[in-house]
């Protein structure tokens, strides 16, 4: 199996019989991609499933989900409290919401939370005032932390911050588990990644020998996303502290454009494309496809795709449901020719479409639900 798509030999491996008859743009889900993908990531692992607590807002499926857990990975992230519903059902045992929920929202996991008393349901706090959600509760509490990402979490570098905001969890009654040290600005296409990764690490060894010192003992460290992971798994005071170590990438599972160019080298290969046709030749040396950015997501801009063993198509900026292709030194594709993408961010993408088309051995085999699409409506 190819591992990327700049050779059109990578092409025959995912076309799909009689894909005239699916209607476009369609997401196409690898069976077989997933199965060896899930392989390489614990490989990554040394064959640990424990080191592994997946985001699942690129799983979505539950049939994604399931295949997880009979992989033995059965510790998860997620955002959403419909992403939690969808984990729980496909047997997850253990789930972050990884997300400061407050209000309504914490409303709601805190009832998830007591209608399945056993399974671990934690979440995350950064904030003295967000304690109080959660207080009386079945929910486990993480205190979030900042490495450099500025997104949520509290300066990891305020030891006394973070002591006395464990210290409130406590005093109100609330299971401690772990700290949460998301360091998603890491990006591997940077020569000072590895370097701004291990000082993120050797700091936050630095925050929990002096949590230690006061007598508070972190039971867990849940660290990277996607391009920041190979660093945590060789970062060695990882595998000899008194905590569970875990890592949180989501988006091999399916793989993407983006996350293939900075994991070049673990054998992680495309689980999810999006089917489109070409509709429109509009001028010389260019086409347009019915995947605009309501297929394909825009979010990580220029191109938004690639298109599968034709390296000469270049994906220009989307409108909603139109995708232009620029056509440098190749032939012109036919109207009504079906293009196989690969999206530059399989995230949002699989959150684009109600179902998705399971396809095994070149066919297709099920179309199902993107189950934890969209979130839960609910009113408190």
């Amino acid at each position: 199996m190819q591992p990327f798509t700049d050779d059109p030999k990578a092409v025959p491996q995912y076309e799909v019989q009689n894909a005239q008859a699916l209607s476009t743009p369609s997401l196409l889900i690898y069976t077989e991609m997933i199965e060896a993908n899930i392989t390489a990531a614990l490989r990554m692992m040394n064959g640990n499933a424990n080191r592994w607590r997946p985001h699942l807002k690129t799983a979505k499926l539950g049939f994604t989900m399931r295949r997880l857990v009979a992989r033995g990975i059965k510790m998860a992230k997620c955002a959403t409290t419909l992403e939690l519903v969808a984990a729980i059902d496909a047997g997850m045992e253990d789930v972050v919401v990884a997300f400061p929920l407050m209000g309504p929202n914490a409303k709601r996991l805190r009832e998830i939370a007591a209608a399945y008393p056993e399974r671990r349901i934690s979440t995350l706090v950064e904030s003295l005032d967000q304690i109080d959600e959660w207080r009386g509760s079945a929910v486990g509490v993480f205190v979030d932390l900042n490495p450099g990402m500025d997104r949520t979490g509290m300066g990891e570098d305020d030891f006394e911050q973070v002591r006395e905001c464990i210290d409130r969890v406590q005093r109100a009654g609330l299971r401690f588990c772990g700290l949460h040290h998301y360091d998603g600005q890491i990006r591997n296409t940077d020569p000072s990644a590895a370097a701004a990764a291990r000082e993120g690490y050797s700091r936050l060894m630095e925050l929990i020998a002096y949590l230690k010192q006061g007598g508070i003992e972190v039971k867990e460290v849940i660290t990277s996303g996607t391009p920041a992971t190979p660093h945590a798994l060789n970062f060695a005071p990882f595998g000899e502290g008194d905590f569970v170590h875990r890592v949180s990438p989501g988006t091999i599972v399916y793989n993407d454009r983006n996350s293939l160019k900075e994991l070049p080298d673990y054998g992680f290969l495309p689980a999810a494309l999006v089917l489109s046709t070409v509709v429109s030749r509009p001028r010389k040396n260019r086409v347009t496809c019915d995947a605009g950015h309501k297929a394909v997501s825009a979010d990580a801009g220029v191109p938004t795709c690639e298109v599968m063993g034709r390296p000469g198509l270049m994906g220009l900026k989307p409108s909603e449901e139109h995708l232009s292709i620029e056509v440098r030194s190749v032939e012109m594709p036919s109207l009504g020719e079906l293009l196989y993408l690969l999206p530059a961010h399989v995230c949002p993408t699989v959150n684009n479409f109600d179902k998705a088309v399971l396809v095994r051995g070149g066919k297709v085999e099920d179309i199902v639900p993107v189950t934890a699409r969209g979130r839960e409506m609910f009113v408190a």
